[in-house]
């Protein structure tokens, strides 16, 4: 499986609505507290947007969700990964990314049999307090190591400038948030990243 080199992460179905038409080929739909009524709702507008641009949408956290609105990918973190029906995701034929911070978790994303790892930060973040301290890029090579064959996305403290240096050791994709969501002009940033991952897609 190849995943996009940019990857897109973001919590509204609004965010899908604007960035996706750019040209963005891979997003994360990461939505916390909210009833289950509105993210069914932004998962069924955010599937229609990346369907009609023939983007790959994956969504965090709410597999049964996924599975109900017939989407084709979910994005689990360590505490979800460990409540989630693995079998009953796989029966419904999602694929299935996973989070990880440090070797117990990368032994237990793998047992899982996922379709893509990721490692994070790789940088210092704003976007959510991290026990782990940024992890750098040499890590990511040694996660690449690990991984193989599967894709690796590497996440954290991203931006136009690190793109090179992530790819270089061996990430198959780069997942950004905070730089384009907090950025002045999003719609430029996002061109831009487009721009940037070209020589890897």
């Amino acid at each position: 499986m190849k995943l996009d080199p940019f990857y897109l992460i973001v919590d509204s179905a609004q965010w899908i609505e604007r960035l996706v038409p750019l040209g963005v080929k891979l997003v994360q739909l990461r939505i916390k507290d909210r009833n289950e009524e509105d993210i069914r709702h932004q998962i069924r507008v955010a599937r229609a947007v990346c369907s009609a641009h023939a983007c790959q949408l994956i969504v965090n956290d709410y597999w049964q969700l996924a599975i109900e609105e017939a989407c084709d990918f979910i994005h689990l973190g360590q505490e979800d990964l460990a409540e989630a029906d693995l079998a009953a995701i796989r029966a419904a034929g999602l694929k299935l990314g996973v989070s990880t911070h440090d070797e117990a978790e990368l032994a237990k994303a793998l047992a899982a049999e996922p379709d893509y790892v990721a490692l994070g930060p790789i940088y210092p973040t704003i976007l959510k307090k991290m026990k782990w301290a940024p992890q750098g890029l040499e890590r990511l090579s040694w996660w690449r190591e690990r991984v193989h064959p599967l894709p690796l996305v590497a996440i954290g403290g991203l931006n136009t400038e690190r793109i090179e240096g992530v790819f270089a050791h061996g990430a198959d994709s780069a997942a950004v948030v905070t730089d384009i969501t907090l950025n002045a002009d999003p719609e430029g940033r996002t061109r831009e990243w487009i721009r940037k991952t070209e020589a890897w897609r």
